[in-house]
């Protein structure tokens, strides 16, 4: 029986697919938008069985014989504003796919988001299952929305995890242009000018570049997935981050560090059209997830970016 990937083309989903083989599962449909090609390299020389258009493969899941689901696509722009296209690919699309696990007994892991925290007024904790949370866009409320439905569901499938991905960095995210994470774009940055610029703060509370977020490299989060993968008990909804924020200074140090420059930043003001719906402050409480038994550490964020620098972005690599 095959793994269903969707959004198996992406950053976060392709890096799924590498990792699945290296676990030694090649029986796998991906699932996305295989149309552009910005996105090809994310698979080349990966093993899987099937590749089917997302608009193609709710006709057709049936025929499809599926021990687990994997629906990491979405639509995750923070500056597109168009509700229904959220309702179509985030929610819609993932009602059907509960749904059709629910009919057919098949495990079903999907990708929330901590966008569904907005401003994170009502804190970063993942055991108060339906607290009124306040998105910041409608990225975020699609999200939210979704996890209040699951939460609802009398008919679930035989096992069901939602994760809140927090800020995932790492390779596969050539094509995300404006919405790669801020390494490729500082990498890009010191590679062209040997400096980077970095939001001014426009919150007192924080210095400069002191903005503060939960940085997660995605080899973090493949672990967490696999963990999910193998227990299959404790259905519910889980943070995905680390545990621990860090600013973006001390994300840009790193960057420097790991291309052996001078650290070089200037700060310039966040854009206005998201400067009222920007989050200063994000740290996933991780202890749900601890209690549920996953007890590997994670990268510190200088080991991480190091990684991700030297070993992907320096060598123009994919994983």
């Amino acid at each position: 029986m095959a793994i269903l990937v969707t959004g198996a083309a992406g950053f976060i989903g392709s890096c799924l697919v590498s990792f699945l083989n290296e676990k030694g599962l090649t029986d796998l449909i991906l699932v996305d938008d295989f149309s552009k090609a910005e996105k090809a390299r994310n698979l080349e020389g990966k093993l899987f069985t099937a590749k089917i258009d997302r608009s193609i493969f709710l006709h057709d899941m049936g025929r499809h014989s599926i021990e687990f689901v994997f629906h990491i696509g979405a639509r995750t722009d923070t500056t597109e504003f168009d509700k229904s296209i959220f309702d179509e690919l985030n929610m819609d699309y993932s009602q059907k796919l509960w749904n059709h696990c629910t009919a057919n007994n098949i495990p079903f892991l999907y990708a929330s988001s901590a966008a569904t925290y907005g401003g994170g007024e009502h804190g970063f904790d993942d055991t108060a299952d339906g607290t009124p949370l306040l998105p910041l866009n409608p990225y975020g409320q699609s999200k939210q929305d979704f996890d209040l439905w699951a939460l609802e569901q009398e008919n679930k499938p035989p096992f069901w995890v939602g994760l809140k991905f927090f800020n995932v960095f790492g390779p596969n995210e050539y094509h995300k242009g404006r919405m790669a994470s801020v390494v490729m774009h500082a990498f890009n940055q010191i590679k062209e000018n040997g400096s980077l610029k970095l939001f001014q703060s426009h919150n007192t509370k924080y210095e400069n570049g002191g903005q503060i977020r939960d940085f997660i490299y995605v080899k973090d989060l493949l672990s967490l997935m696999w963990f999910w993968y193998e227990k299959r008990t404790d259905n519910g909804i889980y943070n995905a981050g680390t545990g621990t924020a860090r600013t973006f200074n001390d994300l840009a140090n790193a960057i420097f560090i790991a291309v052996n420059k001078t650290p070089h930043i200037n700060y310039i003001p966040t854009p206005e059209d998201i400067r009222d719906k920007y989050q200063y402050f994000t740290e996933a409480k991780m202890e749900k997830t601890r209690k549920a038994g996953y007890d590997k550490p994670f990268y510190e964020l200088e080991d991480a970016v190091a990684d991700y620098v030297q070993n992907y972005l320096m060598q123009n690599a994919s994983y």
